[in-house]
């Protein structure tokens, strides 16, 4: 795709499409999400989302929508316990199955986040990035990236570093479709899930 079309695409043409299959998509899940939002009321005491600060297209700030998959359990200092142990049993199948991302669809909704694209990482990440890594918030972030599809948490670092600023200067309607059907079978063989050290990703440090 040339520049000229890629630009069409990514500044028209991906936002009306994200809007849509977005809308749609949340209005099919519905019954899913509001069963999710009560299981999950009851299992982590009244709390059924997790809502965070994460960088967008731009570096921009918003707030991001996932279910919450974790307690809020401390040790004697007050310090949240590590994620293997504030995983609840319903928050890793919610996790497993990828449900925990349902309620990102409200973000493409509402125009922070596209379907696909790199993953909205934590806002403290910002200052450690290189040059090349920035060029990850050229594009809005998404529910579900080319790292996603390939590796996901079982990668490093690096690798998906990588892969996001590929897909920035590759993206294309045809990549996205890719991505978006990788993503489908992903899901259903759970892949991807933890890193090989942790039950989430370890967190960047830099390079």
């Amino acid at each position: 795709m040339g520049n000229g079309a890629a630009s069409i695409y990514v500044n028209f043409v991906k936002p009306a499409e994200d809007f849509v299959i977005a809308l749609l998509a949340f209005a099919i899940l519905l019954p899913v999400f509001i069963i999710v939002v009560i299981l999950l009321a009851i299992a982590n005491s009244g709390k059924a989302f997790f809502v965070q600060r994460r960088p967008g297209k731009g570096g921009k700030i918003f707030k991001v929508i996932k279910f919450k998959t974790m307690n809020d359990r401390k040790d004697q200092g007050g310090q949240l316990l590590p994620d293997a142990v504030r995983l609840t049993a319903l928050g890793k199948f919610v996790r497993k199955t990828s449900m925990d991302e349902i309620p990102q669809l409200l973000n493409v909704i509402k125009g922070d986040m596209s379907l696909v694209g790199p993953r909205p990482l934590l806002e403290e990440y910002l200052p450690l990035y290189n040059a090349t890594q920035m060029k990850r918030h050229d594009v809005r972030p998404g529910i579900t990236g080319w790292a996603q599809v390939n590796g996901r948490n079982a990668i490093s670092w690096e690798q998906k570093f990588g892969y996001d600023v590929w897909y920035v200067n590759n993206i294309s309607f045809a990549l996205d479709v890719k991505i978006l059907l990788l993503t489908v079978r992903n899901v259903l063989r759970s892949e991807g899930i933890s890193s090989g050290t942790s039950a989430t990703m370890e967190k960047f440090t830099g390079n």
